[in-house]
């Protein structure tokens, strides 16, 4: 963590931010560290080329773009298993200048699932900012995808800001496949209560049939063929639903998938831009949103 922590201001939060980040990496079993060298950046490169199996000729990034990232002082970063590079992070300063960080691709091999790599990976990215100063993270990811959704919303306490059709437009890979790369982009508050919280292993609690229970409906739902269900979005809470696999069904049924999009960017894009905020995601496919009281 040394270098972790080179340019760091002496505050308690830092201080903690580190010490979780640590905790979350021994957890893990990996060694997280900042990389520079062209040949650690060209190991990024193949690592992303495998997870999202696209290919040489069409890149998530390249190891040059890395290295004049890297020499701008932007983030990457690497989780190491046994010296073996398993996952790795990337960011870069947006605007203000330096007071907000893009953290535009993170992956982790599939089979180190269920370690923690990518939580530990963010707290680290988490340390790294809050040691320069920097008070927010932001990121997009698929809202189709549960798990996704659940590791953003949960267990790091991002907030959902905005919702972005169709965001990068065709992206030639097996994980996107055809369909509309819709996004999400979340905002981290680094030293807000919830996310010290979540990074001291207390994720965002979110409950949807207790929700509903309270007088919560259903805007979006799985029927029983598991394709999408569109309900009513007049309550003070409305619940969202996501499928379990969405990228399965890219495979299996694409119709389907197609469908999910495009009911998901009807009701979760309008809600959020009619200023509806997401509570929370339950593991079992829910967004929890509270909508703005009307005067």
């Amino acid at each position: 963590m040394t270098d972790l922590i080179r340019d760091r201001r002496e505050s308690r939060p830092v201080d903690a931010a580190c010490a979780a980040a640590e905790a979350a990496a021994h957890i893990a079993g990996v060694d997280i560290r900042p990389l520079d060298s062209v040949s650690e950046l060209e190991a990024v490169r193949r690592l992303y080329e495998h997870i999202w199996r696209t290919g040489e000729n069409n890149p998530p990034v390249t190891a040059d773009l890395l290295r004049a990232m890297t020499k701008a002082g932007s983030y990457v970063s690497g989780a190491f298993d046994e010296g073996e590079l398993v996952g790795a992070c990337f960011g870069f300063f947006s605007p203000p200048a330096r007071g907000a960080l893009h953290s535009h691709i993170a992956g982790v091999l599939a089979r180190m699932q269920g370690r923690n790599v990518g939580f530990a990976l963010k707290l680290h990215q988490r340390a790294w900012a809050m040691s320069r100063g920097v008070s927010e993270v932001c990121w997009t990811y698929d809202p189709l995808v549960r798990r996704n959704a659940y590791f953003n919303i949960a267990k790091l306490a991002a907030d959902p800001a905005e919702y972005l059709p169709n965001f990068y437009g065709p992206m030639d890979d097996d994980i996107n496949r055809s369909d509309d790369t819709d996004r999400v982009l979340v905002r981290w508050r680094l030293e807000s209560p919830e996310a010290e919280a979540a990074c001291d292993g207390r994720p965002r609690p979110a409950d949807a049939e207790a929700a509903r229970a309270r007088g919560a409906v259903a805007a979006l739902g799985v029927s029983a063929a598991g394709g999408p269900v569109v309900g009513r979005a007049d309550a003070r809470t409305v619940l969202v639903g996501v499928p379990g696999d969405v990228e399965a069904m890219r495979e299996s049924d694409p119709a389907c998938a197609a469908e999910w999009r495009t009911a998901l960017r009807d009701v979760l894009g309008e809600l959020l831009s009619e200023g509806a905020r997401v509570r929370g995601f339950d593991r079992a496919g829910w967004y929890i949103m509270d909508r703005q009281e009307t005067q």
